[in-house]
């Protein structure tokens, strides 16, 4: 079993000083860069836009992962793009076109990825699977940080990797929501390849540690 990336997400760091919060997410040993974009419709929470991201383009060379909790996605991709976002991760249950979407933000050089909710099956967006890059499964319902995992979620990741070995498939299966030391064990099980943190990592004493300990149950597994 290959290790998985590890996507601390910025939601749970100080925005007063998001320089610093960059640096720890780099020192740690993480892969990615998780930007929840929230705009208080789809999500309650307003957290911040396209110029946030291009400041922190400008601070790391970390993949950025922006993930739009947004309403009308599809109107908004090409300045998350212009901003310089690696992955651009969008909500089919607020997507009316969600194809023209994905197809829009691969056109715009992007990497494409979808996210669905806790409510929503995996059979909501089988049709989609061969488009995308990346697979979002929120294992809590999106909008507030410091939640605990849903467990039932985790058996949508089980289910996608069915799929993708199925349909002979590359994309990425992340998880986001509840993912800390007290679930590692719980999530490998499920084996997604994306993990992503905001309160556990940014609360953590030693973010090395955590990193290298979210691994660890990774490496304890045989491949299967």
């Amino acid at each position: 079993m290959r290790e998985p990336l590890i996507a601390p997400s910025v939601l749970s760091a100080d925005f007063s000083d998001i320089g610093s919060a960059l640096i720890a997410i780099e020192r740690s040993g993480s892969d990615w860069v998780h930007l929840d974009i929230m705009d208080g419709h789809f999500v309650p929470p307003i957290t911040f836009g396209a110029k946030m991201v291009q400041d922190i383009r400008k601070r790391t060379k970390l993949p950025l992962d922006a993930h739009l909790m947004v309403e009308e996605p599809d109107t908004k991709v090409r300045d998350f793009v212009q901003a310089g976002a690696d992955f651009i991760t969008f909500h089919p249950e607020v997507c009316v076109h969600s194809h023209r979407c994905i197809q829009m933000i691969r056109d715009s050089g992007s990497r494409p990825g979808i996210s669905i909710v806790p409510s929503t099956p995996v059979s909501a967006i089988e049709e989609l699977l061969p488009f995308i890059d990346q697979i979002l499964v929120m294992t809590v319902n999106p909008g507030y940080g410091g939640q605990e995992i849903l467990p039932f979620c985790l058996e949508k990741v089980k289910k996608l990797r069915r799929l993708r070995a199925e349909l002979k498939l590359d994309f990425l299966i992340s998880v986001d929501g509840g993912i800390g030391l007290s679930t590692a064990s719980l999530t490998a099980e499920a084996r997604p390849d994306v993990l992503v943190m905001g309160s556990a990592f940014f609360s953590s004493p030693d973010p090395v540690s955590l990193v290298e300990q979210m691994r660890a149950p990774y490496k304890n597994r045989l491949v299967c």
